[in-house]
């Protein structure tokens, strides 16, 4: 299969990828920083030499390079299979004392980056030949907060509720084009934005939890579609 992911050069993206290339899927990967999405493809590429990979920078906070990013992957003339809208970053604070701007911010990488890159690739996997029945498969990584409010969430909050109704509504439209759509809403995962969190003692999750369900809800029959994934740590939210 191939693979699309955003966002792919550290913490869940990263993940996600390994557990594919792990596989032998091919990936196409981007990420905004160009040195740290190299080492990741040659790291993968080592690492699983059956898999082949690539990957272009592109900031998808821009709309123009997320559009970008999307010709480039038409360009390849692939089949697309499986596409993981994961591009996404958190800036803490409150609608009331938050810095100006913040919202835009959250909305443009959090939400717009896979509105964009998702309405640039759809002609094209809605055209594909289905296989077994099924054309391709979209997750879009919202989040607990997609769901439940909570203190300090601000405009990422507002950000992650629009991209969860933004799943939502595309898991409706695709399902007579045979497209399958799976909204990923995981609690705190052990990712760069916590820093040095000592999580000895598995207090949260870590990003190969959440690759494993990705992977495994993208091996399902055709007739199967997981919708949702919401997935804490086992003594609950921090």
């Amino acid at each position: 299969m191939n693979i699309v992911i955003t966002g792919a050069s550290r913490g869940m993206g990263k993940a996600v990828a390994a557990a594919f290339a792990a596989a032998g899927h091919h990936l196409y990967l981007c990420a905004r920083n160009e040195a740290t999405l190299q080492a990741t493809i040659t790291d993968l590429q080592k690492s699983f030499p059956a898999s082949t990979v690539q990957g272009i920078a592109k900031d998808l906070s821009i709309k123009a390079e997320t559009e970008a990013f999307g010709q480039w992957l038409l360009d390849q003339q692939i089949r697309i299979d499986v596409l993981v809208n994961n591009a996404g970053t958190y800036l803490p604070g409150g609608i009331h004392y938050e810095t100006e701007g913040v919202l835009e911010t959250m909305m443009d990488i959090n939400l717009y980056s896979a509105y964009h890159l998702t309405r640039k690739l759809l002609p094209t996997i809605i055209k594909q030949e289905k296989t077994n029945g099924a054309r391709g498969h979209i997750f879009n990584i919202c989040s607990i907060a997609s769901q439940q409010a909570y203190p300090n969430g601000g405009a990422y909050g507002i950000s992650k509720y629009a991209m969860y109704g933004f799943s939502e509504n595309l898991r409706e439209e695709m399902k007579t084009h045979f497209i399958k759509v799976t909204a990923v809403l995981p609690g705190a995962v052990l990712t760069d934005s916590w820093g040095d969190f000592d999580n000895s003692q598995h207090r949260i999750m870590e990003a190969d939890d959440i690759a494993k369900m990705i992977f495994t809800s993208a091996h399902l029959s055709p007739g199967a579609c997981v919708e949702e994934i919401v997935i804490r740590p086992q003594l609950g939210d921090l």
